[in-house]
């Protein structure tokens, strides 16, 4: 089993780790953009043709899916990559996890760019899954691009600025930006400060995973061997695992499992 991600960056390294957990012997596809990223502030088109050129390695790799990991590519370039890819791939989209965390029933808070923020597409999954509850919308100012660089500091800083615009009586927070995964163990002491008690964080990567699985019509099994292969295309042009990506546990999980 032969599964592909598309991302600018390392956004899918908590999907592409999560899907490692279930299937050990499924071999992955990382596809990112670094010449071309950050794809947030890119027009619709742009995106859609950043997206699609950054797949197109994986065509080659002949992937029994292919998961789009990474939330503004789903808002803008899933209908192409389907179009691109399907029905003899299965294209899989990152949707922020906003009905789990309202149906969690208490207030919550969506952080996400600050392209994101704001845009007619998170306001309608609030307003379609909210379902009465309380929610705050939180643009994160250079967290997606300091996890990029693995700049320690830089996302403190972020993460600190986030949590201050959110509400302390804020019960659980949506992890809008794929990213944003790689550092929520920060993210979850820094709202401690502000909220006085634990606060559930929501990511995608599982559900994705999960959802990729399915629709390959193949179950978890955790225990099966570790003979899965990494491959790795940087703007098309066959790569290493980014040296970044070995800040975070699951880029690390990856590259061992790899080795």
């Amino acid at each position: 089993m032969r599964i592909a991600l598309v991302d600018s960056g390392l956004g899918s390294l908590a999907a592409a780790a999560a899907l490692r957990r279930l299937r050990p012997d499924a071999s992955l596809i990382l596809c990112a953009d670094p010449d071309g990223m950050p794809w947030g502030p890119r027009t619709p088109q742009g995106i859609t043709a950043r997206a699609l050129e950054c797949a197109g390695p994986a065509a080659a790799e002949r992937p029994d899916a292919l998961i789009v990991a990474c939330n503004t590519a789903s808002v803008h370039a899933l209908p192409a990559l389907r179009a691109a890819f399907e029905p003899a791939v299965p294209v899989v989209g990152t949707v922020p996890a906003v009905k789990p965390a309202a149906a969690a029933g208490g207030p919550f808070a969506v952080w996400a760019t600050p392209a994101t923020t704001g845009s007619g597409y998170q306001r309608r999954l609030i307003e379609e899954f909210a379902a009465g509850a309380a929610a705050t919308e939180v643009p994160c100012h250079g967290l997606a691009e300091a996890v990029e660089r693995a700049d320690g500091a830089a996302v403190r800083a972020a993460v600190k600025a986030a949590a201050e615009l959110t509400p302390p009586d804020t019960a659980a927070v949506v992890l809008g930006c794929t990213h944003y995964e790689l550092v929520a163990e920060p993210i979850r002491a820094q709202l401690m400060s502000v909220t006085g008690a634990p606060v559930t964080l929501f990511g995608s990567a599982d559900a994705v995973a999960a959802q990729a699985l399915r629709r390959v019509g193949a179950a978890p099994a955790p225990g099966t061997p570790a003979t899965g292969g990494l491959t790795v295309f940087a703007s098309g042009r066959a790569a290493e695992l980014p040296e970044a990506a070995l800040a975070y546990r699951e880029g690390r999980f990856l590259a061992g499992v790899a080795a």
